[in-house]
Formats: structure tokens, C-alpha cells, sequence
């Protein structure tokens, strides 16, 4: 199989993919991309090679990146992030850390996070798309969760979860660190 031929096949197969996992019909692609039904049929179907501006609306109309439709290894797969491949996303001057470790773009977005929050520090966010649904489990310290302006402790060992479409934040009133890990669901563009 050709260089060609196999990304036609990567792109027909991806493409399917996920129009299906965003709950796309055909019809739906084309009014939200501008491309057309019938050129849509054509690429899922590997008859034809779009050109780069066509591929580009179709994975923005996704909210996938065009790396993401090109992928000839996407599917089922196993992917090991190593550690010091995992990305520090925040941070204070008192030891306060945030870091992605993994994730997904199946079914919208999946990200799995750990965090450390010294003693006094927090860390506040503006509201997730609606949808967003957070999952946390604290394993060291008391974690103070708050949610809507309403705070929730959280000990070691305790979890929570809740819907982040609202003011968020994660503070350590405490006096020893918090470590927790974190997971957040954010739902498929539609």
C-alpha cells in the first residue's frame, strides 16, 4: 500500500470515527464544516484525497486537531505516557503543582491530572463547558473544595465528584500538603 493510500484509509477510517463518537449525522458534518455531503461520503468511503483546506474544516468542525484525522495509528491502542513526559501546567513559588499525566479526545476530551496544593495556596477556575464533570481523590492532607461559592472538605481518602460548568476552586487550608488526582470529563462538541 502507498503512502497515499494508506492515508486515505487513516483519514476514511478517522474521519467515521469521529463524526460517530460526536454524535455527527452526515448532514450535521456538512452544515458545520461547509463541506459537502457528498465529498464527506466520498472521504469516509477512501475514494477520494480532500485537499488540505478540506480536511482542516472538517477536523475543526470536529474540534479535532488535522494530526488527529491523519493518524494512521488512531483506534484501539494503548499509548504509556512516561513520567517526565507529563506536563506541569501550574505552579506557586510555595511548592503548589498541577500536572497533566494523561489524555483523550474519545467521547469529548478525558484528562487525568495530580495535584499538590501547599499549605495556604489555591487554585481557582472559571466555569467548564457545561457537561464538564470532575472526579478527585485526595491521598494526602484535607482538601478544601469549593464549588458555587459552597465549600466542601475532602480528606485523605475521601473523593468527589461534581459538575464544573460553575466557579470552581481547590484550596489547602490546612497545614501539611495536599495530593490529590483528578480527572475531567468534557463533552464532545456538538
Amino acid at each position: 500500500m502507498s503512502d497515499l493510500d494508506q492515508l486515505t484509509q487513516s483519514l476514511a477510517r478517522n474521519l467515521k470515527r469521529w463524526r460517530k463518537e460526536r454524535g455527527l449525522t452526515l448532514d450535521a458534518l456538512a452544515a458545520r464544516s461547509g463541506v459537502s455531503r457528498g465529498m464527506i461520503i466520498q472521504i469516509e468511503q477512501a475514494r477520494t484525497n480532500p485537499s488540505v483546506g478540506t480536511t482542516v474544516k472538517l477536523a475543526d468542525a470536529l474540534g479535532v486537531s488535522i494530526t488527529t484525522l491523519l493518524d494512521h495509528e488512531q483506534g484501539p491502542h494503548v499509548r504509556v505516557v512516561q513520567a517526565e513526559q507529563a506536563v506541569r501546567m501550574w505552579s506557586t513559588a510555595a511548592g503548589s503543582h498541577s500536572t497533566l499525566l494523561v489524555g483523550t479526545e474519545a467521547r469529548g476530551p478525558l484528562e487525568l491530572w495530580t495535584w499538590t496544593l501547599m499549605p495556604g495556596d489555591a487554585s481557582t477556575s472559571d466555569p467548564h463547558p457545561d457537561g464538564t464533570t470532575e472526579l478527585l481523590h485526595v491521598t494526602a492532607g484535607e482538601l478544601t473544595l469549593v464549588v458555587d461559592g459552597t465549600a466542601h472538605p475532602v480528606a485523605a481518602g475521601m473523593s468527589a465528584v461534581f459538575e464544573s460548568n460553575v466557579p470552581h476552586a481547590y484550596r489547602n487550608d490546612g497545614d501539611v500538603p495536599v495530593e490529590m488526582t483528578l480527572a475531567v470529563s468534557v463533552p464532545p462538541v456538538r
